[in-house]
């Protein structure tokens, strides 16, 4: 494909929170030049944002991202991506389009265009390069596709290759998980406000804590459980601490919350079949 069909290597339709991330992201890494990547937002605040701050290209038109450039990334909301692609099929014949909605099949996007569709599952820390996505295969991608997309999401993070029938479960944890980490980080800082530090302390504490530990857990290799005893000491503070996270079942609310969003993941792929 030559650089007037395709100006821009990377295209984005819909810009919104999660494709926004990835935008800034990409730029952040420096892997692709900002004029290498166009964006199609409807809303004229969001445009002109990404436009100043990451010196992106910037249209209304879906059309014009779909004809214009190499890759084409889906980020609108899942309910509207299989009467976008409707729109744009002729535009994306043969072309590779990833999409990064939750809960739209594979199969129901190759029955409307005759494109090399895969799935990028990812998150809003994608910001700051520090995304957990995991990319799924269609039927007519290539090794070449997945390759140049496990690139493209290495250069904003972690990246795993996963089966699209394990997606939903992606979704849940990686997806919905930074919400549920937002939560343990606010719950931790009113801890600590409620024995006594000030407001942005205790929340600067928290959050630092929260990634620190998670830094560890990465790059040391161990299990969360050896960590923990790296920590307790019997009869101290951790321990009373963890005793009562049990007591409150800590554990199975949070594993409850990724079961509930994996189940809600499934039921959106039923209603979009």
């Amino acid at each position: 494909m030559d650089s007037q069909t395709a100006p821009y290597r990377l295209g984005f339709i819909g810009a919104g929170k999660l494709a926004g991330s990835v935008i800034c992201g990409l730029v952040r890494a420096k892997l692709y030049s900002p004029k290498e990547i166009i964006a199609a937002e409807p809303n004229a605040e969001v445009r002109a944002t990404l436009q100043n701050e990451a010196g992106i290209a910037v249209t209304a038109t879906n059309a014009e991202v779909a004809e214009k450039a190499e890759i084409i990334f889906v980020g609108v909301k899942p309910g509207v991506v299989l009467s976008v692609l409707r729109e744009l099929a002729p535009l994306l014949t043969d072309k590779c389009v990833i999409s990064l909605a939750a809960g739209v099949r594979i199969a129901s996007m190759e029955k409307i265009a005759d494109t090399r569709f895969m799935r990028a599952l990812t998150n809003t820390p994608a910001a700051i390069c520090e995304a957990a996505t995991a990319i799924a295969r269609g039927s007519r991608s290539t090794t070449a596709d997945f390759e140049m997309a496990r690139t493209i999401f290495s250069a904003i993070g972690v990246v795993v290759e996963v089966k699209e029938g394990q997606i939903d479960a992606v979704t849940a944890l990686a997806g919905s998980g930074p919400a549920f980490v937002y939560k343990v980080i606010e719950a931790l800082a009113e801890g600590g406000k409620k024995s006594g530090l000030p407001s942005k302390a205790a929340m600067t504490l928290a959050a630092q804590t929260v990634f620190g530990a998670a830094q560890l857990a990465i790059e040391s290799g161990k299990s969360p459980d050896e960590l923990v005893k790296m920590v307790v000491t019997p009869g101290g503070t951790t321990a009373a601490g963890l005793a009562v996270m049990d007591e409150m079942k800590t554990s199975e609310g949070l594993i409850a919350a990724v079961e509930a969003a994996t189940k809600r993941g499934r039921e959106m792929a039923q209603e979009d079949s």
